[in-house]
């Protein structure tokens, strides 16, 4: 019985622990990107990361994907998830777009999957958790724009490359949930993970090989944040976001990115010493109030 307990215990801090690890990618894309163009910069994690993992699963014995088919599945859904994803975010903050307003639109991710998870899945939302989803998205508004200096507006500063490469990484993690879903059921996380950054290494790979330089400056900074990017995001992040996909309807996996830019908020106010104001805490209990109305509700 206590281990059972141990168990559900262990269950119900999987969300918990993803939105504190996952709110951090932002964290470190402020922190690397001036050392390093991003596609050089997800290409050098993705090499770093298949080079803990492979080991770690010839070590294991794990199995690895059964048939191509299999394999082109999980190719796809990786090259979603991580390629569009990353690649979207990296790329709009490198091109200037605030880390706020990525956040922000990036936080769309829910209502998106919850509109497509119907037709694509056969999943249905009740009011109360469509309610749960407006609830979320206005809870993230209040947080960015209680952060706005008076006569700023959200979109300045950056180009239409910048606003378009955001938007892709919106449409890749909203697909890729879903495609995760309906495709990948039978994937082994660990070797599946690898064929997803096998997938999207050759992707970034492309993209710093076609329109960058590829030089990095190897500062400290630099270093310290991609081993815990590799480490922290791309290992340990994943594979929690990966086994919520198996364990949960799409939509309500989606709910937890909700989350995201509070957390993020906090952390940047904790690092960077970046004010958060009462309206900004406000919007934070209320995309709280979202997610537990999207997670908890009936369907």
């Amino acid at each position: 019985m206590t281990s059972e307990r141990h168990r559900q215990a262990a269950l119900a801090a999987m969300p918990i622990l993803f939105v504190a690890l996952w709110s951090t990618g932002f964290i470190g894309a402020k922190f690397g990107l001036p050392h390093a163009e991003p596609f050089t910069f997800l290409f050098v994690r993705c090499v770093l990361t298949l080079t803990l993992l492979v080991p770690l699963i010839l070590l294991m014995g794990a199995d690895w994907p059964r048939g191509p088919r299999l394999w082109g599945h999980i190719a796809v859904s990786g090259l979603l998830v991580h390629g569009a994803y990353l690649g979207g975010v990296f790329y709009g903050i490198y091109q200037g777009m605030p880390a706020g307003l990525t956040a922000l639109l990036v936080g769309l991710q829910p209502l998106l999957t919850a509109a497509l998870a119907g037709p694509l899945l056969n999943e249905r939302l009740g009011k109360v958790q469509w309610l749960g989803l407006v609830l979320g998205l206005a809870g993230i508004a209040l947080v960015l724009g209680g952060k706005l200096d008076p006569g700023e507006t959200l979109f300045q500063g950056f180009g239409i490359g910048a606003l378009a490469s955001v938007l892709v990484a919106l449409a890749g993690i909203s697909l890729g949930t879903l495609y995760q879903k309906r495709f990948c059921t039978g994937m082994p996380l660990l070797s599946g993970t690898v064929v997803q950054y096998l997938a999207t290494g050759a992707l970034v790979g492309l993209g710093a090989w076609l329109f960058e330089t590829r030089e990095i400056e190897w500062t400290p900074t630099f270093i310290l944040t991609l081993g815990w990017l590799v480490l922290v995001l791309s290992i340990s992040a994943i594979l929690l976001l990966m086994a919520l996909i198996r364990r949960g309807e799409a939509s309500r996996v989606a709910s937890l990115f909700y989350l995201v830019p509070p957390v993020t908020a906090l952390e940047a106010w904790w690092l960077f010493d970046e004010r958060l104001p009462p309206l900004s805490l406000a919007g934070m209990a209320i995309a709280i109030a979202g997610v537990v109305l999207v997670v908890q509700g009936r369907r």
